[in-house]
């Protein structure tokens, strides 16, 4: 199911319509619409880069405020292409920004706590939203290649199960913009990651290189983690492509901001 383009002035954004159905508030950044400069422009969440906080806050006020969430009560990933999960509780709001990060690294969190957006960073890397529709718990995920290898997004729902009783046939996923195949050139080590079963997901190229459809892989981790395939949403756009509406590593060596993709946990 197409993603829809959501627009607020010069702000513009995605969302699922799998999570809107649900009435889950969320949303996928663009790189418009916010007061960054440079390289950053416009609508950047980088931190440790020459962007300023001053920048960043009027960022986040302008996506919070659009999508109807509290900036300041946010939980931040903190992302090393890693496999870490992390249960985020009220105590934790405002971590990873506003507040000091004391739980580390975590390419994934997860919470059953209302009010409280949680939030990873993506720029080419692979952004997954989950949702429990019985529970309303939820979760955001950054899964690029070493994080999809690793299979972080059925961590997540493992994970959500073992706290909140989650079971994989109630989740809703949505994937969004992100590297597609027909710009992620990879070597033969990356493929070699994989199981065996998933190597459908990468073709040759004219170069004797790969390339690596990361959506399809974490469609098919899903589906067989449980996850029913109607309840999968992927917004097939990619950030290599589109450099005017997306940020990507790859396409500019390094020299970008970043887009984030927020959740929210909802009342059952």
């Amino acid at each position: 199911m197409a993603f829809i383009h959501n627009k607020k002035g010069e702000l513009e954004w995605l969302t699922s319509p799998l999570l809107t159905a649900h009435g889950v508030t969320h949303c996928f950044t663009t790189r418009r619409g916010g007061v960054s400069e440079g390289c950053y422009s416009s609508l950047s969440f980088r931190t440790h880069c020459d962007d300023t906080r001053e920048n960043l806050i009027e960022n986040y006020r302008r996506i919070s405020d659009a999508c109807g969430f509290d900036a300041e009560k946010a939980v931040l990933c903190r992302q090393v292409h890693g496999t870490r999960v992390y249960k985020v509780t009220a105590d934790d709001a405002g971590k990873g920004f506003y507040r000091e990060n004391d739980f580390g690294d975590a390419d994934g969190l997860m919470t059953k706590e209302k009010h409280i957006p949680l939030i990873c960073f993506m720029a080419d890397c692979v952004p997954i939203l989950l949702y429990d529709s019985i529970t309303g718990a939820c979760a955001a995920v950054h899964s690029g290649w070493r994080g999809t290898a690793g299979a972080i997004a059925v961590r997540a729902i493992e994970e959500m199960n073992g706290q909140y009783g989650t079971k994989a046939e109630n989740i809703v996923a949505a994937i969004g913009p992100s590297i597609g195949q027909c710009c992620f050139e990879v070597g033969h080590e990356v493929r070699d990651a994989f199981d065996q079963e998933l190597h459908f997901a990468f073709k040759d190229n004219a170069r004797g290189r790969l390339m690596c459809d990361l959506w399809a892989i974490n469609t098919r981790l899903l589906e067989k983690a449980g996850v029913k395939s109607e309840n999968i949403d992927v917004a097939r756009e990619c950030t290599a492509c589109n450099g005017e509406l997306y940020f990507s590593h790859r396409a500019t060596m390094g020299k970008r901001g970043n887009m984030l993709a927020a959740i929210l946990a909802t009342d059952k």
